[in-house]
């Protein structure tokens, strides 16, 4: 097995391990009947972006992206439906569907119907991709900052950080041997925010006895 198939193996094992923690949200949901305490708005841009990076990835015609994408978008909209299903806030959540799936499926059409395929195709689907994961790497840092100011760690995840850093330092050393900045660029943003989180853990996890894992 060389090096590029070894980079596959742990791309596509540690995003998926990243993605299944949404089933420690499933089951709450699913036992507690109750949305309660539970961000719906991770699991739809979540979904979104694994659509984009599949896309890419079949333009690209890269098994890998495929692979945990599709595997990634089927889960996100599990998660989605069992939401849908519990939450008594139907209305504000369909009002968060509605417009981003418009403009998903805009962009979606746009990418594959108006622009020639080829190089320009596959560049600006990537730009938009990695502008994406940029965003959602970063999206956390208003709670990180919280979080330093109070002292408390128990909005954190201690397993899902460690996943997040495998995941983008694994996809970082991916993007590398492919020579693919789309790739390797948008976790750069990962690693630095996991790196964040593990001081924070070790700084301030030891006086607050009462720590218990919960995602942000």
């Amino acid at each position: 097995m060389d090096l590029l198939q070894l980079l596959s193996w742990a791309c596509i094992v540690f995003t998926l391990g990243m993605f299944s923690t949404g089933l420690v949200d499933l089951k709450k949901m699913q036992t507690s009947k109750s949305t309660d305490n539970i961000q719906f708005l991770p699991f739809l841009t979540t979904c979104v972006n694994n659509l984009g990076w599949l896309c890419y990835g079949m333009l690209k015609k890269d098994h890998t992206l495929i692979v945990v994408n599709l595997i990634g978008a089927l889960l996100q909209a599990l998660y989605i439906i069992v939401y849908l299903k519990y939450t008594k806030q139907k209305r504000e959540v369909l009002l968060q569907i509605v417009p981003v799936g418009v403009v998903a499926t805009s962009a979606g059409l746009y990418f594959m119907l108006f622009l020639p395929r080829g190089d320009m195709q596959l560049n600006q689907l990537g730009l938009v991709c990695s502008v994406a994961t940029v965003s959602v790497y970063l999206s956390p840092l208003a709670d990180l900052v919280d979080i330093v100011r109070s002292g408390n760690v128990q909005r954190l995840s201690f397993p899902l950080t460690v996943a997040t850093f495998f995941t983008s330092t694994s996809w970082f050393f991916y993007g590398f041997q492919l020579d693919d900045n789309y790739i390797m660029l948008p976790n750069l943003p990962g690693i630095f925010t996991s790196v964040i989180r593990f001081y924070l853990f070790w700084r301030y996890a030891a006086v607050s006895p009462s720590y218990k894992s919960m995602q942000i």
